[in-house]
């Protein structure tokens, strides 16, 4: 699912702000860093996909651009589905073609990796991650490779994720990681998207 309409832009931008637990307001956005770049990132993904206005983009590009300078981020457009919560500012790096599905709470300190710009252009999607619905990411977390993790799972703090664990519930910590517990239903992350 990608932002291709403003009823989709606001959808995706209500979403991540129920899950990061804040309220759009004119002081949030003034004082909140993390607020401004899921409302701009979302814009560049609508405005990205739609085609609508070149001029306009190249202005949200740049403006996006400073900011994950300032913020420590190294993001794509369309990476996440609606209901993304980044937890704190600092270091967290996502291959642009990784995908993770709705309701995902990451934290600092994550590098979630492919070898996008290794192989053959078209391909890229075959060796980046793809992660779930309502998955917890703890700080410091790496998850390399073409691996594919289930929905409603917990991946631990500082946690090296390098083969597939596509089970629901699963909580996958260590390096290597491996699964510690089973059974969960996606707990940890605030549900902004349904």
């Amino acid at each position: 699912m990608q932002i291709n309409s403003r009823k989709d832009l606001k959808y995706y931008i209500n979403s991540d702000l129920y899950s990061m637990g804040a309220k759009l307001s004119l002081k949030a956005i003034m004082f909140d860093p993390l607020i401004r770049f899921v409302i701009i990132s979302r814009y560049l993904e609508y405005l990205t996909n739609t085609k609508k206005n070149r001029v306009l983009l190249a202005f949200v590009k740049l403006y996006y651009r400073r900011l994950s300078i300032r913020l420590g981020f190294s993001l794509g457009p369309n990476i996440f589905g609606p209901g993304l919560a980044i937890v704190h500012y600092g270091l967290l790096i996502i291959d642009p073609t990784t995908r993770i599905g709705k309701n995902c709470r990451i934290h600092m300190g994550v590098h979630i990796g492919g070898a996008a710009n290794f192989v053959e252009a078209g391909t890229e999607h075959l060796y980046s991650p793809r992660i779930g619905d309502n998955v917890y990411i703890g700080p410091g977390a790496k998850i390399y490779g073409p691996v594919k993790i289930g929905n409603n799972c917990v991946i631990g703090a500082n946690s090296v994720v390098t083969k597939s664990f596509e089970g629901d519930g699963l909580t996958i910590a260590g390096v290597p990681a491996k699964v510690i517990a089973e059974g969960g239903l996606g707990e940890r992350v605030i549900k902004g998207a349904d």
